[in-house]
């Protein structure tokens, strides 16, 4: 199933030059590998990653952010700002904003809209699209939003932001305009986001 999460934790195991291989599974149609798949992940929900570099000890992870800290795990140097403490401070900072300021409200919305609260939605969707227009201070301060360094601020960031380009009034975010499109034509994101085709 092709979703923003699922396209974050591919991204990151592209960026990070982890050979791995996309296996679908639609948790709204789960049919008769679901029993398999729930074994591996009790919530149901995509994306899971099983990482066999150790045949005898697989490490499963749930969680698409997770995904994306452990990819940064293993390439440091790229995607961690490693080695400077106050650069990979900064790159934490930015990916947990991402992740909390926008990401977490813009679900919360699209759940409450499911359940038919379309008032209490539409708060959390308008704080969500100020925190990313508020983003526009990163992308001016730099070339990226944690730095002049690609990282994994720029993967959480990337793909939320993808997700709602449409309603953002990009006429007021010239640097984070530029920011959108120069991440977006990264090769890792072309990649990530065909993956789960088909």
């Amino acid at each position: 199933m092709k979703t923003g999460n699922c396209i974050r934790a591919a991204m990151a195991l592209e960026e990070a030059e982890l050979p791995y291989v996309v296996r679908h599974y639609d948790p709204r149609a789960p049919g008769e590998g679901e029993v398999e798949y729930r074994r591996l992940n009790p919530t149901g929900k995509v994306p899971t990653l099983i990482d066999l570099s150790q045949r005898d000890d697989p490490f499963v992870l749930t969680q698409s952010n997770a995904i994306v800290l452990y990819a940064g795990s293993k390439a440091p140097e790229k995607l961690l700002h490693a080695g400077d403490a106050r650069a990979q401070a900064r790159v934490l900072e930015r990916f947990t904003y991402f992740v909390t300021d926008v990401i977490v409200p813009n679900h919360a919305g699209f759940f409450l809209k499911l359940q038919g609260d379309a008032v209490a939605a539409k708060v959390l969707s308008d704080r969500s699209m100020a925190a990313i227009e508020d983003a526009e201070r990163f992308a001016s301060a730099s070339t990226f939003i944690a730095g002049d360094a690609f990282s994994i601020a720029d993967i959480a960031a990337v793909t939320i932001v993808s997700a709602v380009a449409d309603e953002l009034p990009w006429d007021r975010l010239p640097a984070l305009s530029r920011w959108f499109s120069q991440v977006r034509t990264r090769p890792a994101f072309v990649r990530s986001t065909s993956a789960f085709d088909g």
